[in-house]
């Protein structure tokens, strides 16, 4: 199981923006203390997380933040209408584009994707894989 998940950034305020510009939207909590921002899905007393929590620090060796080619963090929406509003939103918070949503043909038939890059430059994806809704044809 993952515990949580942390991104490297150069700029807290541009990644503040960009981030809960959706994350709260999928039901996340936001802080924010002298190490960073850190985002976590509400748990009851007592329970313990399922989900992982996601922070966004500047990298704690003091160098400038990088991303990983082929690192990517998946954040899962309700509905295939959310993935594309939630994007919108994200775009508009400085988020840039690496993917409209949408079906891609080698996933699922019911995997709406979108990917985008935050301010920094690492990879985000929002998806949502009801078999509820209208599914890929073909």
């Amino acid at each position: 199981m993952i515990g949580y998940v942390t991104v490297g950034v150069d700029d807290l305020g541009a990644a503040k923006r960009f981030y809960n510009a959706f994350l709260p939207a999928l039901g996340y909590g936001f802080s924010e203390g002298p190490e960073g921002l850190s985002f976590a899905l509400p748990v009851a007393e007592g329970e313990r997380p399922i989900s992982p929590d996601f922070y966004v620090k500047p990298p704690f060796d003091g160098q400038r933040a990088s991303n990983g080619n082929g690192t990517m963090v998946a954040f899962e929406a309700q509905s295939q209408q959310q993935v594309r509003d939630l994007y919108a939103t994200a775009l508009k918070a400085g988020g840039k584009d690496e993917g409209a949503p949408g079906f891609r043909a080698d996933y699922g038939a019911y995997f709406y994707v979108a990917y985008l890059r935050d301010p920094q430059g690492n990879k985000i994806a929002l998806y949502s894989s009801d078999p509820n809704e209208p599914g890929r044809e073909g």
